[in-house]
This record gives C-alpha cells, structure tokens and sequence, in this order.
C-alpha cells in the first residue's frame, strides 16, 4: 500500500497536474502486467516482467481489421486497405508485424493503408486473404 501511495502523490510533484486515486492506479498497474518485486534493499518495487508475451500478431491483425476495416482492393502489386478514420496506422502495423512473405512493407494514411506486394498475384492473393477477415 505504501507503494501505491507514493504512485499516487508522485504524478503531483512531477507537475504533472493528474490526480489518480489507489484504485486508477492498481487498474492501470494490472492492465500493463507489472509485477510486484523487492529490490537489493528489500524495498517492494513494480516491474515489467522478463518474460512478456506478445500477441499472436495474427489475432491482432483479425481483432483491427474485423473492428475497423471497411474494404479490401487489390490493384496492381498494392493492396488497398480502407478503414474507419485513424486506424489505418494500427492495421499496417499489425500487417508489418505478420512479417508475410507476401507483404514486401505497408504505407498508411487515416482511413487507408497501402500494402505493397512483390507481384499482382501476390497482390490479388493477398487481398482474398484480408478480405476473408472482413467478411
């Protein structure tokens, strides 16, 4: 709890000018995985785990495009991916973090992410394959 305490007063003395409460900050201490630890001197102390487990970048990919994709075009080498206003970045993310052997890199404004292809066929395969997300 003293631990906690501390959390929650030392946003005031950075000048930050938040105000949390114990609970804002255990909710936020849970949902980033922090584990509870001592240091050399016994001190408890929050740390991020050594061993994180990251997402299947698949199930990523499905959750964004499922919530947020809207279209899938092939045209050319280029997938054209249309989306809701401001997710286009977290879907080419999600894409790039496939690493795909189809997908030679993504390129993503607003509301569109262009996915390059190395050749049309790969292209058009591709967008099947996105466009099975969305259905």
């Amino acid at each position: 709890m003293h631990i906690m305490l501390g959390l929650c007063r030392r946003p005031a003395t950075w000048g930050a000018g938040c105000v949390v409460t114990q609970a804002t900050v255990s909710r936020d201490i849970r949902e980033l995985g922090l584990e509870k630890t001592r240091d050399p001197l016994g001190r408890p102390r929050y740390v991020v785990p050594s061993t994180v487990r990251r997402p299947d970048p698949r199930e990523a990919l499905s959750s964004v495009l499922a919530q947020f994709g809207r279209r899938v075009t092939a045209a050319g080498n280029i997938v054209v991916v249309q989306s809701e206003l401001g997710t286009a970045p977290p879907i080419a993310r999600a894409l790039d973090e496939l690493a795909h052997d189809k997908i030679v890199g993504t390129l993503a404004g607003d509301d569109t992410c262009l996915v390059v292809a190395s050749s049309e066929r790969d292209a058009r395969a591709l967008a099947r394959e996105l466009s099975d997300v969305l259905s």
